[in-house]
């Protein structure tokens, strides 16, 4: 770990001890520090935001307290969690620092520390980081059009419009593929035209094989050409709707990759930027297979990892980072080119604070207009919880439950799954549950709840599927997203066996679950095309009316075994 970093930890420390969030004017020199960038080789920078899922507002996110990494990736980066977190990069506990990046005391955290991101303190920063660093690219990993009521209802435009005025320069995608074909086209070919570069190499037709987007560009910053290449959800088909994407394929593509890659080079890339929605895991088997590539700009699973991991390869080193998501970070990277290769770099993964940046006013208002004609059922209030409400983490989180029970209240169903989704914000003790969060847990394409019946052997392979594709040792066949939440059942897991062999002892109400016998199972988000069923918001909602005060959820997680 630089010097550097060890300075800008002992910042965020200054700045926490000083208590910066009840007190502005009183340590402006710890706040001014807080985001000062060192300077740094020739300052070719890079700055870099994903999975934001639409959330315009600062917002509370949870880091999970549960991540678990299987075979070679157990106990490293990115499957670190709270204080083995803290001590792999030397951050203080009781920081803000450690706050952004981990779950320890949550609550109080983010009462000291206050909501983190939204796109008006997120431009502030940018701003801030492009007049220290004049000719900075900024680039958007992904999972920027979904998330939200607003982005649902706009079909993005809100987003679109947000991202031009941030001034990302160039973005990939993952959910935005969910608003269809169509529509994503629309908004690439019409709204992003001439502002905002979208690139996915490894997205093509299906008759012949014909790039969909452009696969890389070349920038200039500050007069070292910088090759940029897009790279967007290997899985979208699989793991949402294929009728949304019907013409189209994807996949992760190391073929065409390399000869992207290679082509750059030919061109005059002193060097070659990924800019990736594969997932960190994926991302890092990737950097030791194809060669070239200098830095991976990584998201899509999530993590917030604050420095950059070094893969080698034959043709060298890659760097490869994670950005974590909800707006809550910007990263900062800094790199030293000299003859025609990068020969150093700087990384910063920046929290955006919304106490300590003020908020842009052009970004304000235009936050304000798209959500005037909303505002009214966006802040409804449903009920009120005295436990803190998150998602995020391997088997199941506090508003998962919820809706878990809700589900199971509305349809009598035995036993409930709800997606593994990675995104939703948090809410602390007290604080009113809106429709808008409501939405932020649910806002996608598919909401249709199903309820139907399904033999206890069915049930089994469902889960032992999901959790394949969370804990299969190879990244290459992980597919994104955390266990399917389960309701009503109950279950031990045994994520290092293999595939078959981790889903054991389901029970219902203390009995074991039968192989042949049929058991009413409800859920929502199908991927099948044509499926009828009310959006899962209105279930949720409901319930939620009807209680006005819900107590903590008695979250069902499996028992754990043989890790």
């Amino acid at each position: 770990m630089s010097m550097t970093r060890r300075e800008f930890v002992h910042t965020l420390a200054v700045a926490a001890a000083a208590g910066f969030p009840l007190a502005r004017q009183a340590n402006a020199a710890a706040i001014n520090g807080f985001y000062d960038l060192h300077s740094f080789g020739n300052n070719v920078t890079l700055m870099h935001f994903t999975d934001c899922h639409a959330q315009l507002l600062p917002n509370y996110f949870r880091e999970p307290s549960v991540n678990i990494g299987i075979g070679t990736m157990a106990g490293k980066p990115p499957h670190l969690v709270g204080d083995a977190l803290l001590k792999q990069y030397r951050i203080s506990p009781d920081t803000a620092l450690a706050h952004a990046f981990t779950h320890l005391d949550f609550e109080h955290g983010a009462r000291t520390y206050g909501k983190i991101g939204g796109f008006a303190h997120l431009a502030t920063l940018v701003k801030r980081v492009r007049a220290q660093r004049p000719g900075a690219l900024l680039l958007d990993g992904g999972d920027t059009w979904q998330g939200s009521a607003t982005a649902l209802w706009t079909k993005g435009e809100d987003m679109v419009q947000a991202a031009k005025l941030l001034g990302v320069d160039i973005m990939t995608g993952h959910w935005e593929f969910t608003l269809g074909a169509d529509r994503v086209k629309e908004l690439v070919d019409t709204q992003l035209k001439g502002k905002i570069e979208f690139l996915a190499q490894n997205v093509s037709t299906a008759d012949f094989g014909d790039p969909v987007f452009t696969p890389w560009v070349m920038r200039e910053i500050n007069g070292v050409p910088i090759a940029i290449i897009g790279q967007a959800f290997p899985y979208v088909p699989i793991a949402h709707p294929r009728h949304f994407v019907a013409d189209w394929t994807f996949g992760i593509q190391e073929e065409k990759l390399q000869k992207s890659v290679d082509a750059a080079l030919a061109k005059g890339a002193h060097a070659v930027v990924l800019l990736s929605h594969n997932g960190m895991d994926v991302d890092l088997k990737l950097a030791g297979r194809v060669s070239g590539i200098d830095v991976i700009l990584g998201g899509h699973t999530h993590d917030a990892v604050p420095d950059p991991v070094a893969v080698k390869n034959r043709g060298g080193t890659t760097l490869v980072t994670n950005a974590g998501c909800n707006g809550k970070f910007l990263a900062v990277l800094d790199l030293n080119v000299k003859n025609k290769h990068v020969v150093g770099y700087q990384y910063r993964l920046l929290p955006v604070f919304s106490q300590m940046l003020d908020a842009d006013e052009p970004m304000s208002e235009l936050i304000s207009r798209v959500r005037a004609p909303y505002e009214k059922q966006l802040t409804e209030t449903l009920a009120v919880s005295d436990a803190l409400l998150y998602r995020r983490g391997n088997f199941n989180g506090s508003f998962d439950q919820i809706i878990l029970d809700a589900l199971m209240n509305e349809t009598a169903a035995e036993i409930a799954f709800s997606p593994g989704f990675r995104w939703g914000t948090s809410l602390l003790p007290n604080e009113p549950i809106t429709f808008e969060q409501v939405m932020n847990q649910t806002a996608i394409t598919y909401p249709q709840v199903t309820t139907t019946l399904m033999s206890g052997a069915t049930i089994k392979s469902i889960l032992e599927d999901v959790c394949d594709n969370l804990f299969n040792p190879d990244p290459y066949l992980q597919q994104g997203g955390d266990m399917v939440r389960v309701g009503g059942l109950r279950y031990e897991c045994s994520p290092a066996n293999a595939v078959g062999d981790r889903i054991k002892n389901m029970t219902l109400n203390g009995k074991l679950i039968d192989a042949t016998k049929n058991y009413k199972v409800t859920g929502w988000a199908p991927v099948a095309e044509g499926v009828k069923g009310q959006p899962v918001w209105n279930i949720v909602m409901r319930y939620l009316r009807e209680r006005k005060v819900v107590s903590s959820p008695q979250i069902n997680v499996p028992q754990l075994s043989g890790i």
